[in-house]
Order: structure tokens, then sequence, then C-alpha cells
């Protein structure tokens, strides 16, 4: 891991502001990720779609996000976060109004990948900035804050939007979603500090660097992460994002309102978890307790809670929710991985990093909620009801997300922990 001058750190308050500037955009993106969840049962309805079409919809956002995330990883490291984020946040809201006018699945699909195009930078920006502007131990605690702030953005696509439906629609939402985007985009461009060229560690001199990958594709710490960060991270924003809603509706037989319900506890959960991780990580690493240990530990009670989600399935009844949220709980130790990769790296290849690492994440979102989708309709097909094609699509999932531990437990790492 390289070292970091401190006369790049920024002064407290201002480190304050500009975490808070890129939160808002992150709030807005989570939103706009995670809303898909709620509108389902209201967009199956008015345009025909079945599991597989629920699935791709969710999943074009997500298809749109890793389609940029190498470049994305290059512009970051050559003109910093400011700029990259205003760019791509502008797409978000070309994205946001194309949703609003919609009038085929056809798209809806187009403006959906758009939309997470647009969105792609309102993580790796942040981080970004972070590696270089703060500390070690403040980049674990705003890495944690930052998907805290994410998960405030996932409560208010539940509940809210559900509340917000009867008046307003949701058309005009993603109308009012675009218009949020662009106030966020202002508060960056006004907040947010200007990039330098990256320095060598010891000398005055600008970092020899090609722009490549080269450095990333041949670190075996970052392939050690990749099937963790594909199967179990990704699995999990997949099934909080999508498949949590369809499991409470068609497999455990709740309301939509009921399933908003659970949607919202869901997050909340998230978002405490979160917080309690951006409390804890920083006393951790001070201990030698660092992101390694703590997936090792932590991931195998995932597989515990899917085997009860799973084997109970239907008969869950008022526990269907609570299971669900254990489950992402459980999972948020594999978060870790995304700033053990990123510091992993010299500052300069951070933006490199951790857009890789993404876009392992977000390929891993997108197969899997599709990956859902084609064998629930499969095992349908098969002549399987609803709730034993769900059954199945999920043992699917939880035999991947396990494999991809073992890869992890057994896998040798290239550097001490």
């Amino acid at each position: 891991m390289s070292t970091q001058t401190h006369a790049e750190h920024l002064p407290r308050r201002m480190a304050v502001v500009v975490f808070l500037a890129f939160a808002l955009a992150y709030f807005f993106s989570a939103l706009v990720r995670a809303i898909t969840a709620t509108l389902s049962p209201t967009l199956t309805t008015e345009f025909q779609l079945n599991a597989q079409d629920l699935g791709l919809l969710a999943g074009g956002y997500f298809l749109g996000f890793s389609l940029t995330q190498l470049p994305l990883g290059r512009w970051l490291d050559r003109h910093g976060p400011k700029k990259v984020i205003l760019a791509f946040l502008s797409v978000a809201v070309l994205g946001c109004l194309a949703f609003a006018k919609a009038e085929s699945f056809q798209g809806l699909l187009a403006a959906r990948v758009l939309c997470g195009m647009g969105v792609s930078a309102c993580l790796m920006a942040p981080l970004t900035g972070y590696r270089r502007w703060f500390d070690a131990p403040t980049q674990l605690r705003t890495n944690s804050w930052m998907l805290m702030t994410g998960s405030f953005g996932m409560v208010a696509a539940t509940l809210p939007v559900q509340w917000l439906m009867p008046i307003w629609g949701w058309r005009a939402l993603f109308l009012m979603l675009g218009i949020m985007i662009a106030v966020a985009m202002v508060l960056i461009a006004l907040l947010v500090p200007r990039w330098q060229t990256a320095q060598a560690p010891s000398a005055s001199t600008p970092v020899d660097d090609d722009g490549s990958y080269r450095e990333i594709w041949r670190n075996r710490y970052f392939w050690r992460m990749t099937p963790i960060g594909f199967f179990s991270y990704g699995g999990m924003v997949a099934i909080q994002t999508l498949w949590a809603g369809p499991w409470m509706t068609q497999v455990v037989g709740w309301s939509a309102q009921e399933a908003a319900t659970g949607l919202f506890a869901i997050n909340l959960s998230m978002l405490v978890s979160f917080w309690l991780w951006g409390l804890v990580t920083p006393k951790l690493a001070r201990r030698g307790i660092h992101a390694d240990r703590l997936i090792a530990w932590g991931l195998p009670l995932t597989f515990a809670v899917l085997a009860y989600l799973i084997w109970h399935g239907p008969s869950l009844g008022d526990a269907a929710a609570a299971t669900l949220a254990l489950f992402c709980v459980c999972s948020t130790f594999v978060a870790l991985a995304q700033p053990a990769v990123g510091m992993a790296f010299p500052s300069h290849l951070a933006g490199r990093a951790l857009s890789a690492y993404n876009l392992v994440i977000f390929a891993g979102i997108f197969v899997v909620q599709w990956g859902i989708g084609l064998v629930v309709d499969f095992a349908r097909a098969a002549g399987l009801d609803k709730p034993a094609a769900y059954q199945v699509a999920m043992a699917g999932f939880a035999l991947c997300s396990f494999v991809s531990w073992l890869y992890f437990v057994l896998s040798r790492p290239d550097q001490t922990r």
C-alpha cells in the first residue's frame, strides 16, 4: 500500500462539507437504483411484464452502470472526481426524464440503462477523492457512511414512494428525481475542491502513468476479492433492490403495501448496519483486525440465513421481511472488500482499482438479478408453482455465493492484512 502525503488531507470542516455534497448525490442514485422493487407491481401490471422482463428492467440499471466503469476509472485518475461526476450526473438527469416519458418496455429499459450510466460515478468519484483527501481509518469510516447514505436512499424508495404513488404517479416521481439530481450537481460544483495532478510519494514530479489497467489486472489480491464481489456483494444488492419485493408478494403472499413496509424495514436495517460499520472499522483496523479476516468470519452467516429463507419459503409469514433483512445485514461483511481493494493500490491508481472492482460488483448484480428471473420463468415452465420456482432460483444463487467464499478463504493472499 502506497504512502499518502498528509499535505493532501482536507481540513476537518471542509472534509465534512465535501462528504455531504457527495452523499446527497449518492442518496439519489441509490433511490433510483432501488425504486424498481417498490414500483414492480405497478410496472408489471401497466406494461404486462413477466419475471424475466422485470429482472432485465431492474438489471438494465446495473448493465449501464457496468458499461462505464473502466473508462470511468481512467477519467477519475486523470480529471478528478468533481469534473467526472458532474458530467455523468448530466446523463442521469436525462435518464430520469426519459423513464418518466417512456411508453413501452423497450423505452423503460433504455432509460434505465441511461440512469445506470449516469449515476455510475456517484460512489467511485467520492471514494477516489477520499483515497487522497482522507487518512486510512477515515476512508474506512466514510466508505461505510456513504453506503449508509445509500441505504437512506433505499429507505426513501420504499414506503415514501408507496405513499406518493397515488398522489403523483410513478412518472412524476422520476421527473422530480431528475430535478433533485440537478440540485445535487450544483452543490458539488460549488463545494468540492479541484483535483491536482498525482505526485510521486517522495518527489515533486508527476507520477509516470500510462492510464492502463495493467497493474490492476496483475494484482493477485484484486482477483482474490473478485468472486465474492461478483456473487456475494452483487447478489446481496440484487436481492435488496429487486427480488426481496417479489419474494414477499409472490412467495409469502404479502400485499404490495405490506411488501413496501417490509422493504422499508430491510433498508432501515442496512442503514443502521453501515452506520455501525463506520463507527467500528477504524477501531478494528487499529487492533489489526482487517477486512479479510472479517469477511472470512462473517460471510458464512449469510449462508445459514439463506438456507432458512429457502427451506421455509412460503411458511415464513410475518418473519419474511425480518429474514431478508438479516440476510442483507450479514452480507454487509463483504462490503468491506471495496475500500480494502482501493487501499491496496497507490493513490494514483485508486480510481481504476475502485472502478474495476465496482465493475465486478455491478456485473454480479446484473447477472444475479436477471439470472433469478430466468430461473424462475424456467422453473415455472417446468411445472413448478411460483413459491417453488423462487426457492430453486434462490438456492442456485446461494450455491454460487458459497463457492465464491470458499475460493476467497482458500486463496493465498499476496500481502499481509
